[in-house]
């Protein structure tokens, strides 16, 4: 089982964290490469040319590996490291998640408000709950995260800012939103499972499943 509660798959590629050392999935992982110039850039989408170098999606592990010479060791060469390099890949995490979660919105699968939100949970469309990490502790404990099989674990986000996520539904506040099945809500799931651990929210995504042929 692996940090955030998804059973290891063994088919899943699996790197080396420059940082701790540890092998994993590389859904937990963040791939840097080296630009042209020297610098080092993050590679979220895993697209980017070059020798990828993994660390642990946390800030403890960017900044280990930024701050102890780990890039320039991994690439065999001298680099430059962008200062504030784990806030910047904070940032883009999260711009990543907000674009998400709008594209199901605007496909239909993602609500937000409490009532909405409610009448999906207790209908059984939504599979994924997301609550803002700063709303009222009060007021999001009336909504229970979805458990999928009998038995199975809640599955909830709850690392964005109820700022980030009126961002995601066109709105200036949102505390509340829920996602149905599908192949977006999947890439929410392990885009948000990266930045919850930058944010040190690693207990909220208890669940990942795959919901693409849901």
């Amino acid at each position: 089982m692996t940090r955030g509660g998804r059973a290891k798959d063994r088919t899943e590629p699996e790197r080396r964290c420059i940082a701790t050392g540890d092998v994993r999935g590389k859904h937990g992982l963040i791939r840097f490469v080296v630009g042209p110039d020297g610098m080092v850039v993050p590679d979220l989408a895993e697209k980017l040319p070059g020798r990828g170098m993994w660390v642990e999606a946390t800030n403890k592990s960017i900044t280990r590996a930024a701050t102890r010479g780990l890039f320039a060791r991994a690439a065999g060469q001298p680099v430059q490291v962008p200062t504030e390099l784990a806030a910047t890949v904070e940032a883009l995490l999260v711009k990543r998640v907000v674009e998400l979660v709008s594209l199901a919105r605007k496909a239909g699968a993602a609500v937000a408000g409490y009532e909405k939100v409610r009448d999906w949970l207790v209908k059984g469309q939504a599979v994924l709950l997301i609550q803002a990490s700063d709303g009222s502790e009060r007021g999001k404990g009336k909504l229970h995260a979805p458990t999928g099989e009998p038995g199975g674990k809640s599955t909830f986000i709850g690392c964005l800012t109820a700022a980030e996520l009126g961002l995601a539904f066109g709105r200036e506040h949102v505390i509340h939103g829920a996602l149905a099945a599908g192949g977006l809500t999947q890439r929410v799931v392990e885009e948000a499972a990266r930045l919850a651990g930058l944010r040190g929210h690693t207990g909220d995504l208890v669940a990942v499943k795959d919901t693409k042929d849901a």
